[in-house]
């Protein structure tokens, strides 16, 4: 495909219940004992957090871990959480790296994919031209891959929720920032340069908030959870009553996605309008994105996502629906994907599975 990196795409088992799959309460899956190198981890590495799987060669999850990024502590400590991680999600597999194929992750900026150089990350302090493939590989003595942490976010979606049967898919994916992933004919499309799907820095509002890349009025500056929290601190400071300071402090400590979907059940209106808006400028960012690729299918994912779907999939959707060119919207699904935070490090065991054979 011109532009693009061909995907090669695997027929799976899949259950569709992320990294619990194959687990009973408090009780990992062992795997079948075998030497071989058929196990394969996928990492997601965000900018509040990193999260680890492993999976089997029928790409089921039978071990996770997670750790906070702490990307202030500078760059050499992060690349030791990541090996921390990608090591205690093989042990709670009672798994060795040994028996481990490789590793794929994905970072959230620009990479680049045959160097496994991280070329830049907005939310990552220090993040510029990281060898991370090269650092990975010394520490834990397996291949790595690197990829966008949307291309691998949409390659897990595409393969294990979608079956990989809708041709052109676009994934958005919202969390510290807003990742993106496009599918087009059936492959992931990364774009001449390799930096194509870079969604959450499409401008939506000229005159909006700085954003970590330098520019203002960014989708993710207007619309990730960054974003949320910090209209809703600054509210605050202008003297708006919410839930989340009898939950939480006035300094709104630890304050999770989740928490904000107990406050707005509980009747908080000032949440619900931070979030309400949030999701019109979603539903925005989708009706630009469907006027410009026509796509089968709209997924939406993240940890936003994951914790806030039931109060943002009508606003959305209707949102984009207003905004979008007469026609445009016939037929196109959008949809929250099923996988959550989960979609990943499935993403990143799919990139693992194809590239080290």
């Amino acid at each position: 495909m011109a532009n693009g990196r061909t995907l090669e795409i695997y027929k799976t088992k899949w259950n569709g219940k992320g990294p619990e799959a194959g687990r009973k309460a408090g009780v990992t899956r062992m795997p079948e004992t075998s030497s071989k190198t058929e196990y394969v981890v996928g990492v997601d590495l965000g900018g509040t957090k990193i999260l680890a799987g492993i999976f089997d060669n029928s790409l089921e999850c039978i071990g996770t871990a997670k750790v906070s990024t702490k990307s202030q502590r500078g760059l050499e400590e992060v690349i030791g959480r990541i090996e921390r991680c990608v090591r205690d999600a093989v042990d709670e597999a009672d798994l060795s790296m040994k028996q481990v194929a490789g590793v794929g992750i994905g970072a959230p900026g620009a990479v680049d994919f045959s160097a496994g150089n991280v070329i830049f990350a907005p939310n990552m302090e220090g993040w510029k031209d990281v060898p991370l493939k090269k650092d990975l590989e010394k520490q834990l003595g397996v291949p790595v891959f690197v990829e966008n942490d949307g291309n691998i976010a949409i390659l897990g979606v595409y393969v294990a929720e979608l079956k990989s049967k809708p041709k052109n898919v676009i994934g958005i994916f919202v969390g510290t920032g807003i990742g993106g992933g496009l599918i087009i004919n059936g492959e992931l499309y990364s774009g001449f340069n390799h930096t194509a799907g870079e969604i959450g820095h499409m401008v939506i509002d000229v005159n909006g908030p700085k954003c970590g890349c330098g520019n203002k009025g960014c989708f993710e500056a207007l619309a990730s959870r960054t974003a949320i929290f910090q209209r809703i601190k600054a509210g605050i400071k202008d003297g708006e009553k919410t839930l989340l300071t009898d939950m939480l402090g006035d300094g709104l400590e630890d304050l999770r996605s989740g928490d904000l979907r107990k406050a707005i059940r509980r009747g908080d209106k000032f949440v619900a309008k931070v979030v309400e808006q949030a999701a019109e400028y979603i539903g925005i960012g989708v009706s630009n994105l469907v006027n410009i690729l026509g796509p089968d299918v709209v997924v939406l994912g993240g940890g936003v996502m994951e914790a806030l779907a039931d109060e943002m999939m009508s606003v959305i959707t209707k949102t984009a629906k207003d905004h979008a060119m007469p026609g445009t919207m016939k037929g196109v699904e959008i949809i929250p994907s099923k996988l959550g935070d989960s979609a990943g490090i499935t993403g990143g065991a799919v990139l693992a599975k194809r590239e080290a054979k």
